[in-house]
């Protein structure tokens, strides 16, 4: 699944967008081998390299429009597309502050609706999250300057979530 995937990302040009670190493909590869550092089962691995399809909060460009959904999930699996829908669908200003919490209210930028996702999506949300923040910092020393606290703080918040991998990596890769 992963070359068809690595595959199709170079058609849509990730490799000539520019990211942190060099490009959005070397970052979402990146991204995909922490995940599976830590034992992120298959799909959340896949997730991880395709989180950027659709944009994200924190990154506009989207690689495909929403209308193709189903293309993604036939490279990657059902359930992969579905984190990296969650993942691009995330308004971070309205989620984050509770999504460590058991009500957690979660809203989707895409179409507005508030909901309160289950553990497991949340769960991978934030490991995503973890090892995308973590590779920006490890790549870049004034982004982890910057935001390095906030993002230990937020991963603070959302421990109950983070395999015990993750969170150590946040400990030792957020901070000095």
């Amino acid at each position: 699944m992963s070359d068809r995937a690595v595959t199709w990302l170079r058609e849509l040009g990730a490799e000539r967008i520019a990211h942190p670190g060099g490009t959005l493909l070397a970052h979402l590869g990146r991204v995909r081998e922490l995940l599976a550092s830590w034992g992120a089962r298959p799909a959340l691995q896949q997730a991880g390299l395709c989180h950027a399809f659709y944009g994200t909060d924190g990154f506009a460009t989207a690689l495909l429009p929403l209308s193709r959904r189903a293309e993604l999930a036939a490279v990657i699996g059902a359930e992969a597309e579905g984190i990296v829908y969650f993942y691009a669908a995330c308004d971070r200003a309205a989620s984050y502050p509770t999504l460590g919490d058991g009500e957690a209210a979660f809203r989707d930028r895409f179409t507005g609706r508030v909901h309160s996702p289950a553990l497991e999506l949340r769960r991978d949300f934030a490991e995503l999250s973890a090892a995308n923040e973590l590779d920006l910092a490890r790549i870049d020393p004034a982004f982890r300057e910057a935001w390095g606290a906030e993002l230990l703080a937020l991963f603070g918040r959302f421990r109950g979530l983070l395999s015990e991998p993750a969170w150590r990596e946040c400990q030792a890769g957020l901070v000095g």
